[in-house]
């Protein structure tokens, strides 16, 4: 893959350049409270506005023919929220699952307590499809929470 282009933002695949700028994002405490620790990046995707690093981006795919979908885990600089970068983001690498990829549907599933998350997502067309109990370790290791699966079918797609 080469890169994607989202309205406002520019998707392509992290390089090692971008370690510093992506582990100082994730250290900020309104994505470390969502996100485990990432020692790798090379399967993400950079989320790119105005030439600076923003935030990164990844899918993961089913390939079974019967079950054939995407997931989407998405992550954002606190700094640049407010300019709906997170919903390009999304919007963008979801049109491309569809597109270019084939997939009539893809899931994304934040924590049920992260409701910008879950309204930057329903802005794409993302629905709630039910809550799954206890289903994400927190990330200090100690518990468990529950997560929101949503779900977005190909023509859902705003």
């Amino acid at each position: 893959m080469d890169t994607i282009q989202g309205d406002r933002v520019l998707l392509r695949p992290v390089t090692p350049e971008d370690t510093p700028e992506l582990r100082r994002i994730l250290a900020e405490p309104e994505v470390a409270r969502w996100w485990h620790h990432q020692e790798e990046f090379g399967d993400m995707l950079a989320i790119v506005h105005e030439g600076d690093v923003a935030g990164a981006i990844q899918y993961f795919e089913e390939e079974d023919d019967d079950y054939r979908h995407a997931s989407i885990d998405v992550f954002l600089d606190p700094a640049r929220r407010g300019k709906a970068l997170g919903v390009d983001a999304v919007r963008a690498l979801a049109r491309w699952l569809i597109t270019e990829r084939g997939h009539h549907r893809l899931t994304i599933d934040p924590a049920a307590a992260n409701t910008a998350a879950i309204r930057a997502y329903e802005k794409v067309g993302f629905r709630p499809v039910g809550v799954m109990r206890a289903y994400e370790r927190d990330v200090d290791g100690r518990g468990w929470h529950d997560n929101l699966l949503m779900d977005l079918l190909a023509h859902e797609l705003t």
